[in-house]
Parts: C-alpha cells; sequence; structure tokens
C-alpha cells in the first residue's frame, strides 16, 4: 500500500482533504501525554462533516467507532475539531485522542489496514442522460463543471488539477471544502449545486457524493471517474484505514483485529451510507 508524506497532488475533496493539509508543514512531534488506559476508545473528529462524522454521532465513522468500542470493550469519546490545517497535529499527535477513524497512509500517523477504498466520481443529474465518466471526454468542454477548493495556498483536488492541465477552467467552479462552517457538512454544498441545476457535473469524493446523492430529491448518477492514468502523479483512488500515533502498537493491533473480523459488519455500514468502493 503507497504511503504519502504531507501535501501533494493527491488531496481529496471530504474531510480527508483538510487532513493532508493538516500534515502540511508539520513536523512529527511526539506524544505530549503517556498512553491512557485502554478503557477507553479516544476518537479525534470533526463535529460537522457528514457523512464522515458529526456531534450528534451519525456520521459512519461514528457508528463505526461505536462498533470498534464495543468490540474492544471501550467506551467510546471524542476529541472535537474541524478538520482543517493542523488537525493531525493538534489532536492525534497531541495526546488527546488516540485513534482518527477514516485516514489515508499518511506519513505522520500509523495508519491501520485499510476498510474500504473510494474514488472520485462524478456527479450528474440522472435525468440529463450523460453517458461519459472520462475526466478526458470532449463534452466536459462545453459543460459548467463543480469543484472543491481546499484554501487559498493554491491546492487544488486532483479533478481541478487534471482539468486545468487540459485547459478546462472558464467553465469549472470551485466551491470552498470548507464553506459556511455555520450550515450542516460545508462540502455538500457542491453535491447540491448539481442536484439544483448550478452545474451540469461535479467531481466529487465518492463518499460524500453517495451519501448526497442518497438524500438528494433530485435523482443523480453517479460513476467512478476514468481516463486519469495519463494524468499520475495526480490519485483518484485511496484506501482508507484508522490511524494511531507512531508507537502505539498494540491499539494499531487491536484496531487491525477488529478490521478483520468484524469485515462484512463494516461493509455493511458503509453500504447504509452510499460509500462507493473499488
Amino acid at each position: 500500500m503507497a504511503r504519502w508524506t504531507e501535501a501533494g497532488p493527491w488531496l481529496l475533496a471530504s474531510g480527508l482533504a483538510v487532513l493532508f493539509l493538516g500534515a502540511a508543514g508539520a513536523a512529527e512531534p511526539q506524544p505530549a501525554t503517556a498512553e491512557p488506559a485502554r478503557d477507553e476508545l479516544r476518537v479525534c473528529a470533526d463535529p460537522n462533516n457528514m457523512p464522515f462524522s458529526n456531534e450528534r454521532k451519525e456520521g459512519f465513522e461514528n457508528k463505526l467507532a461505536e462498533l470498534v468500542g464495543r468490540e474492544l470493550g471501550m467506551e467510546v469519546s471524542y476529541t472535537w475539531r474541524p478538520q482543517r490545517r493542523g488537525f493531525i497535529r493538534n489532536t492525534l499527535n497531541a495526546g488527546i485522542c488516540d485513534v482518527i477513524m477514516g485516514v489515508p497512509p499518511l506519513d505522520m500517523l500509523r495508519p491501520t489496514h485499510s476498510y474500504y477504498a473510494s474514488t472520485y466520481v462524478m456527479v450528474s443529474r440522472a435525468e440529463d442522460g450523460l453517458d461519459f465518466s472520462s475526466i478526458q471526454a470532449p463534452e466536459l468542454r462545453h459543460l459548467k463543471i463543480g469543484v472543491h477548493l481546499i484554501g487559498d495556498d493554491g491546492a487544488n483536488t486532483p479533478a481541478a488539477e487534471v482539468l486545468g492541465r487540459q485547459g478546462i477552467v472558464d467553465n469549472v467552479v470551485g466551491y470552498s471544502i470548507q464553506g459556511d462552517y455555520r450550515e450542516d457538512s460545508p462540502p455538500s454544498r457542491l453535491v447540491e449545486a448539481v442536484a439544483s441545476g448550478e452545474v451540469d457535473v461535479a467531481f466529487v469524493w465518492g463518499p460524500l457524493a453517495g451519501y448526497y446523492a442518497l438524500q438528494s430529491q433530485v435523482p443523480l448518477k453517479i460513476v467512478p471517474v476514468t481516463g486519469t492514468e495519463p494524468f499520475m502523479p495526480f490519485v483518484f483512488r485511496f484506501p482508507v484505514g484508522m490511524g494511531v500515533r507512531k508507537g502505539d502498537e498494540e491499539l494499531w493491533a487491536r484496531l487491525n483485529d477488529v478490521i478483520s473480523s468484524r469485515r462484512s459488519d463494516i461493509d455493511a455500514l458503509l453500504d447504509q451510507y452510499g460509500v462507493p468502493r473499488v
């Protein structure tokens, strides 16, 4: 499984995206406190980032934490913080919580085995009958396209980068991944823009698109993005596991055991939230 360092062209348009950004420029801090007694599963999570997590514990990562807690005989507790720059440094690696429930294989933590892999998808209105999936499709030059914008430092999602490299710029509309944090799950505005007709298509991280397509009153079509191979190192598919501090081998091993033994239950949970897997 590939491992990635901090910032790079593989940014995801989801809560994971800000995990990457949170890693940018960060040193490798040591845990600030001794490892806690293992009667509590202390989760680092975003309080407003559906379908991944929220303070009402409605996200699939919240449900997964409950499953893991039951399996390990631990009470689940949370440290809530928006997944923005510095998230890993100020939570997991500060020693105030012990696990992030959804991470790609970042270098600044110890990732478990993956429990799913997903991909960027293209979202369109079903009634429009768009029948392509390639990011190189000539139709994209004539459609209004929505993409997530990560921040104000030039970092983009892989879809935005690849569209730009093809000269597809003037018909692309950016939606902030952070958005207005006073609203529920700001990243979902991009999927809503497709449903409302603000844009014709959008390139969205699969779990986010799958969940909000299920909630949409307007039928939406979701297809995995293809045609990306010529644009390496931009990557559109990612394995996702849990993340613990480096050196926390005990918790890492126990989490891997749960992933292995409860694989079918985890798959059922992901199905419930419409998470597309590859």
